[in-house]
């Protein structure tokens, strides 16, 4: 079965396993993945390390190479493949806004607007939800040694930015999963649930499932 839908996005907090379901369904469905670049990225470690000195730099440096990334990779063609991306640009605006202070948000703000005018917009977002202790269970255990120390805190302002964001745009398509009690990697049955749920067609606005053994039935 091909991706339903030209441009795919897979969001959600840091530990969600956003980029995960992103390699698998891209592979499942023969389509262009692209994965956010930010291992390289010389202000990340720093910014955990020192918030408020390095928030405004990594923004920005966030903003300048997702913007190339998928400029590069956006092509106005009719034949152009199907691209299943782990991020949509409007995520610099979501960090930004929980990570800057006013000043510095206002800033980023006015960049960000003349950035986004000329990016597409997903044709439907898959927003991972899970909750807290279950994201600081799957930061630990990949072990990155420069998230070990992000709080609780953080995370919740992190997805509340999330939530704010969509109900502010509802003209946008969000299928919100919670995961929290499921192991898509692991379990096989629950990718195949995920991606017969994304396989269908949605309205604009915010659609909530919640996925565990409890209340849904394998398809």
């Amino acid at each position: 079965m091909k991706s339903p839908y030209s441009y795919l996005v897979i969001e959600g907090n840091i530990g969600s396993g956003k980029t995960s379901l992103s390699q698998m369904l891209a592979k499942e469905w023969e389509a262009n993945l692209v994965l956010e670049e930010f291992a390289d990225n010389p202000f990340l470690a720093k910014f955990y390390e020192s918030p408020e000195r390095y928030a405004f730099p990594l923004e920005l440096s966030f903003l300048s190479e997702r913007f190339s990334q998928l400029k590069k990779e956006w092509q106005p063609d009719l034949f152009q493949p199907k691209i299943i991306a782990d991020y949509f640009i409007a995520k610099c605006q979501i960090f930004a806004s929980n990570n800057l202070q006013e000043d510095e948000s206002k800033l980023f703000g006015k960049m960000y607007e003349l950035v986004s005018q000329s990016m597409p917009s997903p044709d439907l977002i898959v927003y991972l939800y899970v909750q807290t202790s279950r994201l600081q269970e799957n930061i630990k255990k990949r072990g990155r040694d420069y998230e070990q120390n992000i709080t609780d805190e953080y995370l919740n302002n992190i997805q509340q930015q999330y939530l704010q964001y969509f109900q502010q745009h509802p003209n946008l398509k969000v299928l919100m999963l919670d995961t929290t009690e499921i192991d898509f990697v692991e379990d096989e049955k629950w990718f195949q649930t995920i991606q017969s749920l994304i396989a269908q067609e949605y309205e604009s606005g915010i659609h909530r499932i919640q996925l565990s053994p409890q209340n849904i039935a394998w398809p």
